[in-house]
């Protein structure tokens, strides 16, 4: 194969092909991204970004999702006909701030500037998308693919290592692979969405409205500054109309919102619309030889609950570290196989969680009722997985991989919680740290925990093993400590100033133990030292 060619191609330019693209880069594996789309797409769609998410942005640098997305304002509904207020609630339930968690409120952010964003962080690594690039057909043999693109009518056939299918419900990727897509289509839900530009005199933009009802004729707005100053995202619920001819036909959502909003209305323009059903279906795997489907193309659901964009994201996560490894040489290939084992559990969980909070909200006739905290995304782990290891856990427990968060326990597969005011001493200078300040999707950190440094020696020794590209140490003291000046292989020493890290991982201020933080913020092993990160790291790198 050329070696100008990028190793991956991702087809799809979405959030999921997107942050796969980001996380591969910044492991300095090229990708070649394309989207059959001849331009960008516009409108809000899903902007729900959950906790986990933005940890997820965090680890990519990527500051402006939290910066720029807007929490979620109160919905307010109305008495029939009339501006006066009957009920005012919120759609996410509160989390109170930790310190371990320090995205506790999560954001709306339409999909266009989430696009923006993340296309202008792939162009500090030379890469952009190249639109109206169609993937058609792909071509595996034991060392590579062959993929078939088209554009502008000409086609183009580009030698690869791995495919990425981020391309939706509707791509071909799936379909290459030969998977699945069973679930079903629910008729019961079905409404119009999209973004559009108006004024309603009184109409205030602090507030999410509801107008009508979710059984007949219902109208949502959603003030939105993205599209501008007179933005709003709106939903239409109507049983007796046709959506399929309404998301059509601009004159008719006119007239419906005319009909519901109980104001005197000024329409500027409708900036995007879209028909939407409930279409709950999921892969039966996630990857095939070397192509992989991530978002969209593999899981589809309800929108109740928002999990949509954050677990494709997730997905491309997961996958990009590990294909980062294995395309470095540095790890088997067959740790591309927990990818399909890691994630299916969630993805499965989460469908059945998303389809029993859509149910409630036909039933409830409230599509905007109270959330529950399981949706932060805070308690999806993967202690089930077999590249984890916990020499502490008690064995034999049930799969719970979309739990909620309980901070009195913490094992291997877990999210790593985070620790502010976090020392860092030696090498002749100090500055305050947080533990998610070190967490990168390029390298494990591991991070010992130990009374004083004298023993950490043993364990520094033994990573002294490892590419250092690929693994960073950090030893963690308590503020107690005495040697704190010592010099020490540790590429760094943080003493717990406020025992925010002590606590968080649940250690005596007395003990030692031993944390490998995966480069995807998950913990991948809780040991006692030295045999047990050698035994963790055995089942990630080669020959070692």
């Amino acid at each position: 194969m050329n070696p100008t060619r990028p190793p991956v191609l991702i087809a799809g330019a979405g959030p999921a092909g997107l942050v796969a693209a980001l996380t591969l880069l910044q492991n300095g594996i090229p990708v070649r991204i394309i989207d059959k789309d001849p331009n960008p797409r516009i409108g809000q769609r899903g902007p729900g970004i959950w906790p986990r998410s933005l940890e997820l942005f965090n680890f990519l640098n990527v500051p402006e999702v939290n910066d720029l997305g807007k929490p979620a304002p109160k919905i307010r509904s109305y008495k029939p006909g009339s501006l006066e207020p009957l009920t005012e609630s919120s759609i996410n339930p509160h989390l109170e701030p930790t310190p371990t968690i320090p995205f506790h409120v999560p954001k709306l952010m339409g999909q266009q500037l989430l696009d923006v964003i993340l296309r202008r962080h792939l162009e500090k690594f030379s890469c952009t998308v190249e639109m109206g690039t169609e993937l058609r057909s792909i071509e595996q043999s034991d060392e590579g693919i062959t993929a078939v693109l088209a554009k502008n009518g000409t086609l183009e056939t580009f030698d690869t290592k791995w495919v990425i299918g981020a391309d939706g419900a509707k791509g071909v990727m799936r379909k290459q692979l030969g998977l699945t897509f069973f679930g079903e289509t629910r008729d019961d839900v079905r409404m119009v969405m999209g973004d559009i530009r108006l004024h309603g005199v009184g109409l205030d933009r602090t507030y999410w409205h509801r107008f009508g009802n979710f059984k007949e004729r219902g109208v949502s707005l959603r003030p939105t500054d993205e599209i501008g100053e007179d933005g709003w995202q709106f939903v239409i619920f109507d049983a007796d109309t046709d959506l399929t001819k309404l998301a059509q036909n601009e004159e008719l959502i006119m007239e419906i919102m005319t009909s519901v909003l109980p104001m005197e209305v000024t329409f500027n323009k409708i900036v995007w619309v879209s028909e939407f059903r409930a279409n709950i279906r999921m892969v039966n795997k996630l990857s095939e030889g070397r192509g992989f489907v991530v978002g969209d193309a593999a899981h589809v659901h309800s929108p109740t609950g928002g999990q949509g964009l954050n677990s494709g994201v997730q997905d491309a996560f997961n996958l990009g570290w590990k294909l980062a490894l294995v395309e470095k040489g540095l790890a088997d290939k067959s740790l591309l196989e927990t990818y399909n084992a890691e994630r299916l559990p969630v993805v499965s969980e989460m469908l059945d969680r998303t389809t029993k909070i859509l149910n409630q909200a036909v039933k409830s006739e409230n599509m905007t009722a109270p959330r529950s905290p399981i949706l932060f995304m805070l308690g999806i782990n993967y202690r089930f997985s077999n590249i984890v290891l916990d020499e502490f856990a008690i064995p034999g427990k049930p799969i719970n991989a979309y739990g909620v968060l309980d901070e009195e326990h913490l094992e291997a597969g877990d999210r790593a919680p985070d620790a502010p005011n976090m020392l860092q001493v030696g090498q002749g200078e100090s500055d305050v740290k947080t533990l998610f300040s070190l967490y990168r999707p390029s390298y494990h950190t591991v991070l010992v925990f130990v009374p004083s440094l004298a023993g950490a020696t043993t364990i520094l020794g033994a990573l002294e093993a490892y590419d250092k590209s690929v693994v960073r140490s950090a030893v963690v003291l308590p503020s107690s400590a005495a040697d704190v000046t010592v010099a020490s292989p540790a590429d760094l020493v943080l003493v717990d100033q406020e025992g925010h890290a002590y606590s968080a991982y649940l250690v005596e201020a007395g003990q030692t133990r031993v944390f490998v933080i995966r480069p995807d913020g998950v913990v991948g092993a809780i040991v006692h030292g030295v045999e047990g990160v050698k035994k963790y790291f055995s089942g990630i790198f080669l020959g070692v």
